[in-house]
């Protein structure tokens, strides 16, 4: 802690002398009252769906967060104000599916019988899955973006905080507590102080225990698969051994397309929907029981909504990529297009697919899934650490503990064994529970993975994800960690990209991404030399020929080239509210008869690409 704090000292001093010295240009005044919203093909009540709908997530007593303030505050936590602070987003007032205000993201959670009994407040994909462009005072929002300004470190932190000083100040207790009564007479001041206790603790065990960070990872980013796995085999656990630093932060991946695809996560974790998207509760604070002494006294019980699960993927079915609103962030250059197009084709379609994409064969009549090339990482040379966590870490050296008798009594197991099978139970008491669900209802909820009763498909190795490209002008800053502030400076040779830049809110239409020179005192100091934080890779040189691989993937781009692809990029999708078939269109292209393809050219993991593609 007093590293970190050191560290955090020395950034807001850089920050004060950039601005002081550096003659960065401050920032215009924001609107943060006016959202422009664009055609995504989402109507306004499924925004408002996605926005507040629970997955189950529980962190703490509804009523609790309702009523709690700030540390040394009046204000309520629940402000748009602090809210903003933390890079939540608010969405439009909507006194029916949102009487409360909550930010997009933070839901209320009613669970109706079992051990978990209550109304909680919890958060959601959303939270982190929706973004906003910001330019010259103008909000743009961008549903199921990357949500570049939360700082979901110091949204628990606060939280945390403002508990504790609830618990141990019995004034702010006695304003809670009356807060409360207004709306519920029949609360009591020692139920009151229980759940208080309890939703303390566990917010604390989070902040203590998840996030057990070497250095602050900034806004827009987390390391989702270290406070998952540390929340999962540690604290949920008690065995404290199964806790792992977080040194890999990432952006969150866009979801336009993503039930569309084989593959989602930049790492491609996993391919079942089902398991992925129970999993991302693990991570937004479901509770789950993993202490009890049996299934029937309440071993694996969850708060994981699964229907809520099932009918978020639906609205996801349905959501368009964002188009260039080109009234706001200027005209196109069509002839700049054009040239931009027919390089895209030469130096980036064989990993980064476009509308109409490639697809999968069929797992089931009718039913295709998008594949995006899966690039081992020392081939794009993109930072290595997430691949080098205890996630991808194939020896056993998680403590089973009192979980030792679902695997034979063994000590110690691989991470990916205790998830499979722990998980696994959690997910299928759930899904019992949410029931029944019809044949073809649950091959849906699996993205029909294993409807041929074929064997699962192994998550690949040490690779990421080539993730499609429409709509990729309103998801900077760029590569999976977010290290690069601009589709310009990923186009550069990577020595040329900045080393340390200002994670700004404002947006640069011209290099395409974060605008690094409008900069705000509180704005984040990126320092690419921090662990995680590497901008090498995915680079664009002259040595092309002699040294392909290894992080160079294409010869160096003049700039007019640079700018001319960054064109093309923001004409896509060049039609607005414009939805991907689930299941692929009649006319698909196979992605494994595409000789273009690179993992045609290059098979996986040794695998043919036919073999390896007709596995999904």
């Amino acid at each position: 802690m007093k590293i970190i704090g050191f560290v955090t000292c020395i950034r807001s001093l850089i920050a004060c002398m950039a601005l002081a010295y550096a003659g960065l240009v401050q920032a215009q005044p924001v609107d943060k009252t006016s959202t422009i919203y664009l055609n995504q093909a989402w109507t306004a009540q499924q925004r408002a769906d996605y926005y507040w709908g629970s997955q189950g997530s529980a962190l703490i007593s509804y009523d609790i967060y309702l009523a709690l303030k700030l540390p040394g505050s009046n204000e309520h936590f629940n402000s748009a104000s602090h809210a903003d602070q933390v890079g939540l987003l608010m969405g439009p007032p909507d006194l029916k599916n949102n009487p409360d205000s909550l930010p997009v993201g933070i839901t209320k959670t009613t669970v109706s019988s079992g051990q978990y009994t209550g109304v909680y407040m919890g958060m959601t994909c959303a939270a982190c899955h929706t973004g906003q462009v910001q330019y010259k005072g103008q909000q743009i929002r961008i549903e199921g973006g990357a949500n570049n300004r939360l700082n979901i470190v110091a949204w628990v932190r606060s939280l945390a905080d403002s508990l504790n000083e609830t618990v141990t100040d019995q004034a702010r207790f006695q304003t809670m507590f009356k807060t409360i009564q207004k709306t519920n007479p029949a609360i009591s001041e020692a139920d009151l102080k229980r759940r208080l206790i309890q939703d303390t603790q566990i917010v604390q065990a989070q902040v203590k225990y998840s996030f057990v960070l070497p250095s602050l990872p900034g806004p827009g980013r987390m390391d989702a698969l270290a406070s998952i796995h540390n929340s999962f085999t540690a604290i949920n656990t008690g065995e404290l051994g199964n806790i792992y630093p977080s040194l890999a932060p990432v952006k969150p991946p866009f979801l336009w397309n993503a039930p569309q695809s084989a593959w989602v996560q930049w790492s491609a974790v996993v391919t079942n929907p089902l398991s992925r998207n129970a999993g991302e509760t693990l991570g937004v604070f479901t509770r789950y029981d993993l202490k009890s002494a049996t299934p029937e006294q309440g071993l694996f019980d969850t708060t994981t909504d699964i229907r809520g699960l099932v009918k978020l993927e639906s609205l996801l079915k349905v959501l368009a990529p964002p188009k260039w609103p080109e009234e706001i962030l200027g005209k196109l250059d069509q002839d700049k297009v054009m040239i931009g197009q027919k390089l895209f084709v030469n130096h980036c379609q064989q990993c980064h697919t476009t509308y109409p994409y490639r697809w999968s064969p069929e797992r089931a009549p009718g039913k295709r899934f998008i594949e995006n090339a899966i690039v081992p990482q020392t081939i794009v040379g993109t930072d290595g650490t997430q691949l080098k966590g205890i996630s991808f870490n194939p020896e056993p050296v998680i403590f089973t503990g009192t979980l030792a008798p679902y695997f034979n009594g063994q000590a110690k197991v691989s991470n990916g064994e205790f998830g499979q099978v722990i998980q696994g139970k959690i997910v299928a008491k759930a899904v019992n529970k949410a029931g029944p669900f019809s044949k073809e209802e649950f091959a849906e909820m699996n993205s029909y993975t294993n409807y041929l009763n074929e064997p699962p498909v192994p998550s690949p190795q040490d690779s990421y994800k080539a993730a499609p490209r429409d709509g990729i002008w309103a998801t900077g800053p760029f590569l999976h960690n977010g290290s690069v502030p601009t589709i310009y400076a990923l186009l550069s040779p990577a020595a040329e990209r900045p080393s340390s830049f200002f994670v700004t809110r404002e947006f640069d239409p011209i290099k395409l991404g974060i605008n690094t020179s409008v900069v705000n005192p509180q704005d984040y100091f990126f320092d690419t030399t921090l662990i995680g934080n590497s901008n090498a890779g995915h680079s664009f040189e002259k040595s092309y020929s002699q040294t392909r691989g290894n992080g160079v993937i294409g010869p160096e781009l003049s700039a007019a080239e640079r700018y001319a692809i960054i064109e093309y990029l923001k004409s896509i999708p060049n039609e607005a509210g414009r939805v991907t078939n689930y299941g692929g269109p009649a006319n698909a292209l196979v992605a494994n008869e595409d000789k273009t393809w690179f993992n045609f050219k290059h098979p996986f993991n040794g695998q043919e690409a036919s073999n390896y593609v007709r596995s999904h």
